[in-house]
């Protein structure tokens, strides 16, 4: 009787053990868990990052010319009453000498 007893909470401990390192929630999954956590924060920090750059530059167009002035020229091509565009264009890589 003992002895079938003893087997019996034995195969119950290997049973458990099995659900611990193999089982849904063991330990393969909480590693893989660590990562998923591990990765989402570093995306969270880029992200805040470009918040923070985002909030900077809207706040610089909110107070200032400057900014408005330099997007203007940039991603619109504008220019100041009197004064002269040029436009410098590279040659081709293939027609530069060696």
């Amino acid at each position: 009787m003992r002895r079938l007893i003893a087997l019996v909470l034995i195969l119950m401990l290997a049973g458990l053990q099995a659900k611990l390192w193999l089982g849904e929630g063991g330990r393969a999954e909480v590693e893989a868990l660590r990562e998923s956590v591990k990765l989402q924060r570093a995306e969270n920090k880029r992200l805040e990052q470009r918040n923070a750059a985002l909030g900077a530059e809207v706040e610089d167009l909110k107070s200032g010319t400057a900014a408005v002035e330099e997007r203007a020229r940039t991603e619109l091509g504008m220019i100041k009453p009197g004064e002269t565009f040029y436009r410098v264009i590279d040659p081709p890589p293939a027609a530069q000498a060696p």
